[in-house]
């Protein structure tokens, strides 16, 4: 470690940090962390007890909580070592027991976590995973390899994943859920499998999205989940029939851009749709 680094940060003694990390101006590391090789932690970052960080681009006031594993190899039978990488974004969250696992070399070789996200206890983000700005993942959330998480989507506990499908924007998911297709952004979900249930008003709400452009969206909704249309029928319906918006657009340019399928209709009956978001 050189002293440079000892100027511009609170490094506690027990630390161990490979020579070719790159820590940041006001980064605070504590005891027992492990800072292996290729690793570049931005300015105001703080890396709180016993985590271990290898291979990994984390940006600025970043919290990394204990034990939690950052940039280890990926779990793929593929990998022979080759040269990929995490990369986090600035003032992300990484609770306790968190893993993160740096890309497999296929893609562009990285794992990527975006701005403001929120990794709970023992959450894990497979190789390749892409997540979008402040995602949040409850507990023991489980993502598979090269899951793609939209912006503003939260996750609830112990919930899983298959690889390669996609959680649409602000989409919010029950606990104990689980899918092997692509969730439908801004809806609701629950169950195991996963079906939408309604839309994420809340979460529009949040984000200024007018009423009129929540209520368009919503009846929307209410047409791809039908049992009276397949999903192309109910895609035209939609054109022809409702003000269309960026909301709109973003569903079925979501579901017509699918490669594992979306999910929209229950293996049960019945759908709750917002008939009175109020």
């Amino acid at each position: 470690m050189t002293n440079l680094i000892m100027e511009k940060s609170n490094i506690h003694p027990s630390a161990v940090i490979h020579p070719s990390a790159q820590i940041g101006e006001g980064v605070i590391i504590g005891p027992n962390v492990v800072i292996g090789e290729n690793v570049k932690i931005g300015n105001g970052t703080r890396i709180i007890a016993n985590a271990y960080i290898e291979y990994a681009e984390i940006g600025e006031n970043c919290t990394i909580s204990p034990f939690s594993t950052i940039g280890s190899e990926p779990q793929d039978l593929g990998y022979k070592g080759e040269s990929t990488k995490v990369v986090i974004g600035n003032e992300t969250i990484i609770k306790e027991n968190v893993t993160i696992h740096r890309g497999a070399a296929c893609g562009d070789y990285t794992t990527r976590i975006g701005n403001k996200c929120l990794l709970m206890v023992g959450s894990h983000v497979a190789h390749n995973c892409v997540l979008a700005d402040q995602v949040i993942l409850a507990n023991l959330v489980t993502l598979g390899g090269h899951v793609h998480v939209g912006f503003g989507a939260f996750v609830g506990g112990m919930s899983v994943f298959h690889q390669n499908i996609r959680i649409g924007d602000m989409a919010i998911i029950s606990g104990f859920s689980a899918s092997r297709q692509d969730i439908l952004p801004y809806s609701k979900c629950d169950g195991r499998p996963a079906f939408p249930v309604g839309i994420n008003v809340i979460a529009m709400k949040r984000r200024g999205v007018p009423q009129e452009i929540r209520t368009a969206t919503n009846e929307a909704f209410k047409l791809l989940v039908s049992e009276n249309y397949n999903t192309s029928q109910a895609i035209e319906k939609i054109k022809a029939e409702i003000p269309m918006n960026e909301y709109i657009e973003n569903m079925i340019e979501f579901i017509q851009t699918s490669k594992r399928g979306v999910v929209l209709k229950s293996h049960k009956s019945g759908h709750r749709t917002l008939d009175n978001e109020e």
